[in-house]
């Protein structure tokens, strides 16, 4: 009778135990019901367009350093708020640079005819004294063909620029100066697709692959044949920024720039050394009023301009703002889960696919879970980083804070789940490179499989920790699981990538939000599974790139 009576025991008691699972189990949501509460609440009720007005129609443009930048991590900050998430506040770091904003401009050529010009101020360069007047001059400082292919153009040595120079010193002051040759912009060319097909997708995620196998990619950075340097020939950089000194030095009036860009596009960055006394006023000139401009003065006629540049530095810019916001974790809560892309923008457009867009992806991957009821075990923090147009300043300056590196881990480095970037514009994700094993690339693999229905096509891993062309390289650098996402191309680095086109209206509604619906997925996954993501052992770690060299 006592045998039996344990006999019974041990069976009921390993009958609980089986049963204990089943009873998670029946608590937690299935994933495929998971899935299709995100899919109906990120078509249903999204909220992307209305966070993309605000920060591009009311806030933008948002450089870094600017008050525009500020207001609008402000006005997000409100916002995630708003939707219940457990914290969003500014965190601050040191960007080491007043900031500068934009304001009040005019251009106009007033003869041999009268036209409106069509340009951008460049940024951190100082503002006329009031309405300028004066008579163009052209600055095109010497080159010379190469020996092996006389089109490559090399640099003068220093003894020939300072020549130059001193043949054109008489000539520029009181000037408007045109630096440079317009550029020749070939008509002939046939736009890229905006659609990558799944079969070309399916090529770039085969290891098999080189990239000149798959097509052509987004954006390619023109490489140049390599020539024999000539010798004690200056680099483009050492000549332009002589030509900025000569022309303070010898009281020209507005240095103006060429766009090089097509039709009527312009993309304007900044001065360099962030210092406006070491410039004079400086726009960047669309091709088309640029090159007329050139031709009539080569034609021997004169052409007289007007200016009216006003801008202002912001001393209390020299401190930038990344914007965090979180929802806290349960169980797991110390561990963190992390999405986001970069809120500061350049200056001659509002900002919207590079990179609002991003950061209002993001948000609402977030604001899908908060508003479905996901009790996330990790906690989940969405970043919106500043200073990424300097160099991803802000996104490293958050690591090296938070993390460290593999080398020199801070205790918060073991607990890191990965951090989801998207910063390619308003094209559909449609696939994501994680830095770590295969095993990591796996994960996400089997999770966002059900998305091939928007077009999502797989996972890769890289062991690079290169860094460079956004904030995802900052936590890859660091050895930490950054995940980038791929884009469809549309027209971003084509038209709208630091131009004056980057505005609202270049944001396609249903490819913005099925980007949310995947991430929103994807930060599911990784915030309610057991374990944190795989990663590289530290004997296994790829080491840091070599430092580069000029």
């Amino acid at each position: 009778m006592k045998k039996n009576g344990l006999r019974a025991l041990v069976v009921l008691v390993l009958f609980q135990l089986m049963m204990l699972p089943q009873a998670a189990i029946g608590q937690t949501p299935d994933r495929a019901e998971i899935y299709t509460k995100i899919r109906k609440e990120g078509l249903d009720n999204s909220k992307i367009m209305r966070v993309m007005h605000y920060l591009t129609d009311v806030y933008g443009p948002r450089l870094t350093g600017s008050e525009n930048h500020v207001n609008a991590a402000k006005w997000a900050a409100a916002e995630m708020k708003n939707w219940g998430f457990d914290k969003a506040e500014l965190e601050a770091w040191e960007f080491g640079h007043p900031g500068w904003q934009n304001g009040y401009n005019t251009g106009v050529m007033l003869s041999p005819q009268v036209d409106t010009l069509t340009y951008e101020v460049l940024a951190w360069t100082p503002s006329t004294k009031g309405t300028v007047t004066g008579d163009v001059v052209s600055l095109v400082t010497p080159t010379f063909p190469s020996a092996e292919n006389p089109l490559i153009k090399q640099g003068p040595t220093q003894a020939e620029l300072t020549a130059y120079f001193d043949s054109l010193k008489s000539e520029v002051k009181g000037k408007m100066v045109l630096v440079g040759l317009p550029a020749f912009i070939d008509q002939s060319t046939e736009p890229r697709p905006k659609h990558l097909s799944m079969d070309q997708l399916q090529c770039r995620l085969d290891p098999t692959k080189k990239p000149g196998d798959c097509g052509p990619s987004g954006f390619n950075f023109p490489q140049g044949q390599r020539v024999t340097p000539r010798p004690n020939a200056l680099t483009g950089r050492e000549v332009d920024e002589q030509v900025d000194k000569f022309l303070l030095d010898n009281g020209a009036l507005v240095r103006i720039n060429e766009s090089q860009l097509d039709r009527g596009a312009v993309r304007a960055f900044n001065n360099r050394t962030f210092d406006v006394t070491k410039v004079i006023p400086t726009v960047v000139m669309r091709n088309e009023d640029f090159g007329r401009i050139y031709r009539i003065l080569q034609d021997k006629t004169p052409v007289k301009l007007e200016f009216n540049l006003q801008s202002r530095v912001i001393p209390s810019g020299v401190t930038s703002y990344n914007l965090i916001g979180e929802i806290a974790g349960s169980d797991k809560k110390d561990e963190v889960i992390m999405l986001g892309g970069h809120l500061d923008s350049w200056h001659s457009a509002t900002g919207a696919t590079d990179n609002a867009i991003g950061c209002a992806t993001m948000m609402e991957a977030a604001r899908i879970l908060k508003a479905i009821g996901v009790k996330p075990r990790r906690t989940i923090r969405v970043a919106c980083w500043s200073g990424e147009e300097q160099g991803l300043l802000g996104s490293q300056a958050y690591v090296k804070a938070h993390f460290g590196s593999a080398e020199n881990p801070k205790p918060e480095f073991e607990k890191f789940g990965g951090y989801f970037n998207i910063d390619s514009g308003t094209g559909r994700v449609r696939a994501m490179s994680i830095f770590g094993p295969e095993e990591a690339a796996e994960v996400l693999r089997e999770a966002l499989a059900p998305f091939t229905d928007l077009g999502f096509a797989g996972v890769t891993a890289t062991k690079s920790r290169n860094l460079g062309g956004t904030d995802s390289t900052s936590f890859n650098a660091a050895g930490l699981p950054g995940i980038g996402g791929s884009q469809d191309p549309i027209e971003y680095f084509g038209v709208t990538w630091h131009t004056n086109l980057d505005t609202y209206e270049r944001i396609i509604e249903p490819d913005v939000k099925a980007s949310a619906i995947i991430f929103a997925a994807a930060v599911y996954t990784l915030a309610m599974r057991d374990d944190l993501l795989p990663r590289f052992p530290k004997d296994q770690m790829p080491p840091l790139p070599a430092p580069r060299t000029r």
